[in-house]
């Protein structure tokens, strides 16, 4: 084999196995049976959320697991397959989850999600779950409420007195 093209494989795994280190999460999918407009209508959703959804030859791509550590995602590496990387931990699984819901075709498989390997259970689980800053803003809410709470019933104290008064 000429040793360009063997440099450009190596080239491509080693991209592929810091995409899987660096991200928060990787989801695997199987594509077979969408169209183009579908995918890319696909490519869209994800490209709104901030996450590069590829499609790699398998062998490379089992090749860039097992530099990542992800020994466990080779077996889902098999057939048609597309991944999906991450800055946010539930982003690919939210939207890749949402889009298999009206297009049987899509397949969630598995991914990576931390650095560990995790199975499909666990990516849906992901799914239900808001972006980061939803997250915050749900914990922010929460760390409001008692403060808020207190603030109405110190001002209806307070009305209640000045009605007294007047």
């Amino acid at each position: 084999m000429n040793e360009a093209i063997i440099n450009s494989k190596k080239a491509i795994v080693a991209e592929i196995a810091d995409k899987m280190k660096e991200s928060q999460s990787t989801v695997v999918v199987e594509y077979r049976g969408l169209s183009v407009a579908e995918v890319t209508k696909l490519r869209r959703e994800l490209r709104a959320e901030n996450v590069d959804f590829k499609v790699y030859k398998n062998s490379l791509a089992q090749r860039a697991a097992q530099e990542a550590g992800a020994e466990d995602l080779v077996k889902d590496l098999i057939g048609p397959n597309a991944i999906a990387f991450g800055e946010d931990a539930v982003a690919p699984a939210r939207v890749l989850a949402k889009f298999a819901k009206d297009h049987e075709a899509l397949v969630l498989k598995s991914g990576i999600v931390e650095g560990k390997v995790v199975g499909l259970d666990t990516i849906q689980k992901l799914s239900v779950l808001p972006n980061r800053e939803g997250m915050i803003a749900k914990f922010m809410g929460c760390l409001q409420s008692p403060v808020r709470k207190f603030a109405c019933a110190f001002n209806a104290v307070k009305e209640q007195k000045e009605g007294a008064q007047a």
